[in-house]
């Protein structure tokens, strides 16, 4: 609730129209105690007075009533019923679109036919035909309008109940005996209820706009009653010679909706901190890059280099350092494992290398990435769209998510080659088949044509390598592509990849957080914590030895079979915030040997011969041990 109202606070509109909003209802609440004239009482002799005059502060209609009584009473009345009809229209509509969604079948058919048929009328012409038929009168334009709007709110959460309901923890509800109607009240309605509010919010202002409307053509409040739709009626009759009896009403729903609808966007970011944060928007092509100083001058060797390298994520007034100057070189024919926690910067690391952090909010602010010594940080898009793919490609964790679900693999494969390179569809194809050989999938022939769906997760797996192989690329950035298998088919995979590596002098960039894959694959390693390399050295050296606390700690983390009982370690306390990193080692609050002096100031990398560490007190190692 703390961070929703902090994300509100934030949107300036939704604030200003929330204050405007709790103004107008502070106003409309207190009328019966303020010292109004009768808004009813006619005094055809001050009929038409303009504003500001005495005893009349916004005048008088044409009939002598005083306008500000009546514009009070009548906010009051065309609030009250706005809002009525929108929870009216929310319940209902709710309620049958959670029953249609969660009970499916046939029942899900006929109510939604039923919805399908209302909302085939225009949603004006219903609410008239309704209202004609009840006859005119306020209590009739609120069932009217309420009934109009059903079918949104009920076309709206069947759509959301639809993907609830086959969601794990509605089977475990099932399985441990709930009732229907009880998983509907305390495993879908809860889910629903934030779609509800937002979809409230967003209506309330069109729904007292639909019921002045029928109130201005007199079918909802009758006189002497008044409320915003029946003043415009009556004074529309004198528009021109007298306005002021017109506009008054007419501002008066101009503020109450506008603050509505501003209020209402505030809520709807406040309940999905997504769109707010900018996770929604859609992506520019390429990061966006705000680099302060020029890049720095080369100084690591290799095919692939990183030099600096600095991400953040601007989410309001935060910034969230993801990257904090990350320095690595992979060279030909090198696999350099890249190892951490969750959420320690290695896949924003490699996802910067091409630009495809998501902009909004992801920002480049330092460094280079260096392909065979260009930079191809700021690049032009036409550049970096040659390189990915092409010489620099991607392996990722879920290929379900990342292969199109209603496209066959072979026409992904197909699309993935005639994008860099100018052949042929019947040529293309038979690149493809090849590809998927080459990744030992069996029968590629027939199974080119098969949909991600039909295959299991290795060969799916097999496919998003079989995709980066596609245009030969010199580099490969595999995350994490290895965690959602089991281990034969994991072992198939990690040799699959080092096959590759040899036959085609690749170079590769392998994200885990498997020590055992590492040891397995790598020729070098470099251990990430909180967006900085800790230690970078040759994978046998530093696992052997590992210099940095951090690297100790994680080795230590990893079970051993068939070394005798020991205590299961683990790291204590959790990784720091990235939007309040603290000064000096951020490890430092975890770590058993820090000192005051670990807090104080940046902490370089040093080298120590081929290998380097971010510690001003390293583990020894064993040879110097001895030696001591």
């Amino acid at each position: 609730m703390t961070a929703s109202l902090l994300l509100f606070s934030r949107n300036r509109l939704a604030l200003a129209g929330g204050v405007i909003l709790a103004f107008v209802l502070l106003l409309t609440i207190a009328v019966p105690l303020l010292p109004l004239a009768d808004p009813d009482v006619t005094n055809t002799s001050n009929r038409f007075r303009p504003p500001f005059s005495e005893g009349a502060l916004l005048g008088t209609d044409h009939l002598g009533r005083d306008l500000l009584s009546r514009l009070l009473w009548g906010t009051r009345l065309s609030l009250a019923v706005g809002f009525a009809a929108a929870a009216i229209a929310a319940t209902i509509g709710a309620a049958i679109g959670v029953i249609a969604g969660f009970y499916g079948g046939r029942l899900d058919n006929v109510i939604m036919r039923g919805v399908d048929m209302l909302m085939a009328f225009p949603y004006i012409l219903l609410a008239l035909a309704i209202v004609a038929a009840l006859g005119p009168g306020l209590l009739n334009a609120l069932i009217a309008v309420a009934a109009v709007n059903v079918p949104f709110f009920a076309r709206n959460i069947r759509g959301i109940t639809v993907g609830l309901a086959h969601k794990e923890f509605v089977d475990a509800a099932r399985l441990s005996g709930l009732s229907r109607p009880q998983i509907i009240l305390t495993e879908i309605l809860p889910n629903v209820l934030p779609v509800i509010v937002i979809a409230m919010s967003t209506t309330i202002g069109w729904m007292i706009l639909e019921t002045a409307g029928l109130s201005f053509l007199g079918l909802g409040s009758q006189p002497p009653q008044a409320d915003l739709g029946s003043m415009l009626g009556e004074a529309r009759a004198a528009l021109i010679s007298h306005p002021h009896t017109s506009v008054v009403p007419g501002i008066m729903i101009l503020v109450i909706v506008m603050s509505i609808n501003l209020l209402g966007d505030g809520i709807r970011d406040a309940l999905d901190p997504r769109l707010k944060s900018g996770a929604l928007s859609r992506p520019m092509a390429a990061t966006r890059v705000r680099r302060p100083a020029p890049a720095p001058e080369p100084s690591l060797e290799g095919i692939l280099t990183l030099e600096g390298l600095e991400t953040e994520f601007h989410v309001g007034s935060r910034q969230l350092r993801a990257v904090g100057g990350v320095s690595l070189a992979v060279k030909p024919g090198e696999c350099l494992g890249l190892i951490g926690e969750s959420g320690s910067g290695k896949s924003v690391t490699a996802l910067s290398v091409t630009g495809l952090v998501a902009s909004p909010p992801g920002v480049i602010t330092g460094g280079a990435v260096r392909y065979r010594g260009d930079d191809l940080i700021g690049a032009p898009y036409e550049r970096l769209r040659a390189v990915r793919g092409r010489e620099i490609a991607y392996i990722f964790q879920d290929p379900l998510a990342t292969l199109h679900p209603l496209y066959r693999v072979g026409d992904q494969l197909v699309e993935a080659i005639q994008a860099h390179q100018k052949i042929g569809t019947e040529e293309a194809r038979g690149k493809a088949v090849e590809l998927l050989r080459d990744v030992r999938i069996p029968n590629p022939e027939r199974r080119i044509s098969d949909y991600p769906h039909e295959m299991s997760g290795g060969m799916r797996q097999r496919v998003g390598i079989a995709m980066a192989l596609a245009n030969d690329p010199e580099v490969i950035i595999a995350d994490e592509p290895t965690t959602a298998l089991d281990v034969t088919v994991q072992a198939q995979i990690l040799s699959l990849l080092d096959d590759l590596r040899r036959s085609r002098d690749l170079a590769i960039i392998f994200i885990t957080h498997d020590f055992g894959v590492v040891a397995q694959l790598c020729d070098r390693v470099a251990v990430m914590y909180a967006g900085k390399v800790v230690e970078e050295g040759p994978t046998k050296s530093v696992l052997a030895a590992p210099r940095h606390p951090y690297t100790a700690r994680l080795i230590a983390c990893v079970p051993e079979l068939g070394g005798g009982r020991r205590k299961l370690e683990a790291i204590p306390g959790l990784p720091p915030a990235i939007d309040r990193l603290p000064e000096g080692c951020a490890f430092a609050e975890r770590c058993n040997k820090a000192r005051s002096v670990c807090r104080e100031g940046h902490i370089p990398l040093a080298p120590e011969g081929n290998r380097a560490v971010r510690c001003l007190f390293p583990e020894e190692s064993p040879a110097r041990e001895a030696a001591e």
